[in-house]
């Protein structure tokens, strides 16, 4: 091939991706400003009765019944989308998705940066606790007491003003519930009508609702700002109140007859600051977010070394024993690794965190692990896997005419491995070992998942306040890519000082 071949083949390559990235951006960018004849919308089935999946898949609840039956009226389609709740709104603000079916309640905060439809459902929060649990009768018997929440919730917010109070969030409902009914918090603050549904369907067993409708809260249907949807979807919902559709949708689902709703949503749809002004708003969040995430990310490297340290210590004996000659310890050791690497580390997690306390309560005792306990054992476990195999590779890669040789002057097997095999070992391990170290540090993200405040936690509950996902994620990634890059240079510079052959300085 001659190098104009070669060069025309290059030309036609970038061109070629160049038009691709083109595309696929036009696919994506979007100015909001037509009407679609089909909406994406953004729901969570994990909210019964409001939105859910039954036995075959498929969406199921309230909201799911009300979009469906405004979108007929509206002569629209609906294309459900599924999603996390802390999510959304930052789905929306980037005009993702078109609208969300979510049982969001309407609120001041949440009204700066999307727009809502009118009122579509009437609730309020509602105590939630152990039925074997006689202390918590009313709000005030919250104080100092652990709370569990749903991110992002009108009932994470309502937590805040408890005195005393440990609050633990969590990425939806059923998590929360769970956690109560292992014991792992005192009681949950939730709505209303999803604990009465839970209950009532047997799916709640042990739970019992003391203190109802705290507050007094309306659903209503976000949109983006600026969305044409909007008068849309507001006159879908107009009809179906009118008509009777909503009537009997409410009556299959809660048995009653609905409460009279407003017709205009008591917080107002507001308008976005743009401009300078808005470059300005965003710096002066990432500043005052700063500390905050700065502190969950000594929590992130605290977590990390402790896991790490205590995955070195397993994963160098099971990565010894996987070199015994003889069965079944070294079978035992290649099951774990290959459970540990097989399965999710998000998986372990819960299996860890939410799966061994029920366990423990089926065979008739109590155990709970702290959120602490819990995010070190299952990053300790998982580590070890990875790190044993590493050892293994690095032990094996030593020639074993070393071994011969030490052992031809009278070292026994374990003086040979201390004194011999292993250090030279350890200069191959370094460079997997780093890359151990970095991945573990981006893995204990996953920890949020149980709660555990560290780095990604604390963005999320940023954002879940101030909903500027992109500001605070952002600072989240940069802050994560500069501690990789510390430790990258950390394990170089050590790698180097093991390094037996060294450059003299001139």
């Amino acid at each position: 091939m001659t190098g104009l071949t070669v060069g025309l083949w290059l030309r036609q390559l970038v061109f070629g991706f160049t038009l691709s990235c083109l595309l696929l951006l036009s696919g994506c960018i979007t100015d909001g400003s037509t009407v679609s004849n089909t909406l994406t919308v953004a729901t969570e089935p994990t909210f019964p009765p409001f939105e859910f999946q039954s036995a075959s898949g498929e969406l199921q609840g309230f909201d799911i019944d009300l979009m469906n039956a405004l979108a007929q009226e509206a002569g629209l389609k609906v294309k459900y989308q599924n999603m996390p709740f802390a999510g959304m709104i930052p789905a929306l603000q980037t005009q993702t998705v078109d609208a969300a079916v979510a049982a969001m309640t309407i609120t001041a905060e949440r009204a700066k940066t999307i727009s809502f439809s009118r009122p579509y459902f009437k609730s309020g929060l509602a105590i939630v606790t152990r039925t074997d649990n006689q202390n918590i009768t009313n709000f005030d018997n919250l104080k100092n007491k652990t709370i569990g929440v749903q991110i992002g919730t009108t009932g994470a917010q309502k937590a805040k003003s408890i005195p005393g109070s440990e609050i633990r969030t969590f990425d939806d409902s059923p998590l929360t519930l769970l956690a109560l009914i292992n014991g792992n918090v005192d009681a949950v603050l939730n709505d209303q009508v999803v604990i009465l549904y839970g209950i009532k369907s047997g799916n709640l067993k042990g739970l019992k609702v003391v203190s109802t409708l705290l507050t007094e809260e309306f659903y209503g249907i976000p949109t983006p700002k600026g969305s044409p949807n909007l008068q849309t979807i507001n006159q879908g919902l107009e009809t179906v109140l009118k008509n009777g559709i909503y009537a009997k949708i409410y009556q299959k689902w809660f048995g009653i007859q609905p409460p009279q709703l407003p017709e205009k949503s008591p917080i107002e749809n507001q308008t976005p600051e743009k401009g300078v002004s808005q470059i300005f708003t965003s710096l002066s969040i990432i500043f005052k977010s700063l500390p905050t995430l700065l502190s969950g990310a000594l929590v992130t490297l605290e977590l990390t070394a402790i896991s790490v340290l205590l995955g070195m210590i397993g994963g160098t004996l099971i990565g010894i024993v996987r070199l015994f000659p003889t069965p079944p310890l070294p079978w035992i050791a290649r099951a774990y690794i290959d459970f540990f690497r097989g399965t999710p580390l998000l998986v372990q997690i819960f299996m860890i965190y939410f799966g061994l306390p029920a366990l423990a309560s089926n065979l008739g005792f109590t155990f709970t692990l702290n959120r602490l306990a819990a995010a070190v054992i299952a990053l300790s476990l998982n580590s070890a896997a990875y790190i044993a195999e590493v050892v293994r590779a690095g032990i094996q890669s030593i020639e074993p005419a070393q071994a011969e040789a030490s052992q031809s002057l009278g070292l026994s097997s374990v003086q040979t491995m201390r004194y011999v095999i292993f250090p030279q070992a350890l200069r191959r391990m370094l460079p997997p070992l780093g890359n151990e170290f970095i991945s573990l540090l981006k893995d204990t993200s996953l920890v949020a998942i149980i709660g555990f405040e560290e780095l990604f936690r604390k963005g999320q509950l940023i954002v879940a306040e101030n909903y500027r996902s992109f500001e605070i994620y952002a600072t989240v990634a940069l802050v994560y890519l500069f501690l990789t890059l510390l430790s990258s240079q950390a394990f170089s510079r050590f790698e180097q000082s093991l390094n037996p052959v060294k450059e003299k300085s001139k």
